[in-house]
């Protein structure tokens, strides 16, 4: 009887009309529209004057003189004044499930290759808060990442969000293609951001791999759609993550890159009123960026390793964007140019690199082996001009005798082949064998 009563009351309170807006102007990238009634963040429908083609979707993003400032996640075309807008009443969600492995998604969780999507997907917020702080637990187990200079000396530990900072060109998304296939997570969940369209295609294949496919989900949102489907594939592909991680697995998120995911916010924040302050950037680029990022790591349940490439204009570490992100993550890769040059793949540049959880996840062992590398690399690359040009006396010296001596051998190691797979174990014992006159 009492399910009747409740039945009854919600039939009663069911508003039985349905309400629309109308569009009143579009502005660049905003459509203003007089009603319906809607919040920040919901998705509407805005009806093209002649019905010819499907309803524009669109969101919610701002308020003006008691209109409504919606931002369309496609081109507008067809669009004009008094056409008609219908909310949705709900935010963003898209429909993620096991059987979406081995898939290549857009923004909004359509495939790209047109096919209808697979049966026993759920629905699921893009838009979630992080953790609480007090339910992550610790990071206390290291994770393979398959590259021998990270698994030793930068190793990094399930649940670590790590940013990846290089310039055009210097090799992000070769390296990320490696962890994908060598990774020792369950699954990959890869979100290509403002990438040219010619690249895509070109990473799945030759990068990524048939067998690193079968493994992953890739969240495609390419640099020629609007700026609010490039900031929804990072809000996408982190929720992709985020159901997995509820299912208790070890999932690696690998973000290409999260400069543009700032840019296409920047494009927003400009679009709706926002002063430009650092470099352009308006303040909620700022605000989104730790949103975003925070989501990303442990809980109760799994992990979220995350892998974030920041694209550095002109090498220049210190810009507004990689300073940000650099002060959010848990450590940082530097992929320098110069090794690139020189014909070290990966170029990454281990003494400006740290990875801030790495001494809480290795054995004494290892951490003293490491420890001695560095102190070799760093001896070296303080004397390189002396040696390079000759002005250096062999004897001077017993430690930088020692580093010119090593230097071969490290050089060496840190080189590794796109396809050469090596286990974490393996990495270590390598590096080991490497002080104790191993490796040739």
């Amino acid at each position: 009887m009492n399910n009747l009563d409740e039945l009854i009351a919600t039939i009663k309170q069911t508003d039985t009309y349905k309400r629309y807006g109308k569009v009143l102007r579009v502005v660049g990238l905003m459509i203003e529209s007089q009603g319906p009634i809607a919040n920040i963040g919901e998705v509407c429908y805005i009806h093209s004057s002649n019905n010819r083609r499907p309803p524009i979707l669109s969101e919610v993003v701002g308020f003006h003189n008691e209109k409504i400032v919606l931002m369309p996640y496609a081109e507008v075309s067809e669009i004009g004044p008094g056409c008609l807008v219908e909310s949705t009443g709900k935010p963003l969600s898209v429909k993620i499930g096991p059987s979406l492995i081995g898939q290549v998604v857009d923004s909004l969780g359509n495939r790209l290759d047109e096919l209808p999507l697979p049966k026993g997907l759920a629905n699921y917020l893009t838009e979630q808060s992080p953790p609480n702080p007090m339910q992550r637990p610790p990071i206390n187990e290291p994770i393979q990442v398959g590259v021998k200079a990270i698994d030793t000396l930068l190793t990094v530990g399930k649940g670590q969000r790590i940013g990846i900072f290089a310039g055009s060109g210097v090799g992000k998304s070769t390296l990320m293609g490696m962890i994908a296939r060598n990774s020792s997570a369950d699954i990959n969940v890869i979100a290509l951001i403002g990438e040219r369209g010619r690249e895509v295609r070109e990473f799945i294949e030759k990068d990524l791999g048939e067998e690193g496919l079968k493994r992953s989900i890739v969240v495609v949102a390419t640099s020629d759609q609007p700026a609010l489907m490039r900031m929804k594939g990072a809000y996408t592909a982190t929720a992709i993550s985020e159901y997995f991680r509820d299912l208790g697995y070890q999932v690696n998120l690998m973000m290409d890159s999260v400069t543009r995911v700032a840019i296409a916010q920047r494009e927003i924040g400009l679009a709706t009123g926002e002063p430009p302050t650092t470099k352009g950037y308006t303040p909620s680029v700022f605000a989104v960026l730790p949103k975003l990022l925070e989501r990303t790591g442990t809980n109760q349940h799994g992990t979220i390793t995350a892998f974030y490439t920041v694209l550095v204009d002109g090498d220049d570490m210190n810009e507004p964007i990689a300073d940000t992100v650099r002060g959010i993550l848990d450590g940082h890769f530097v992929m320098d140019r110069s090794l690139a040059e020189r014909g070290q793949f990966p170029a990454i540049n281990v003494l400006k690199s740290i990875s801030r959880v790495m001494n809480q996840i290795i054995d004494d062992e290892h951490k003293q082996t490491v420890q001695q590398i560095r102190s070799l690399m760093a001896t070296y690359e303080q004397n390189r001009e002396l040696i390079n040009i000759g002005a250096y006396k062999r004897g001077s010296d017993q430690e930088i005798d020692r580093a010119i001596a090593y230097y071969p051998k490290i050089q060496t190691f840190l080189k590794q082949d796109v396809f050469e797979y090596k286990t974490l174990d393996e990495s270590i014992e390598m590096m080991k064998d490497l002080l104790n006159g191993g490796m040739n």
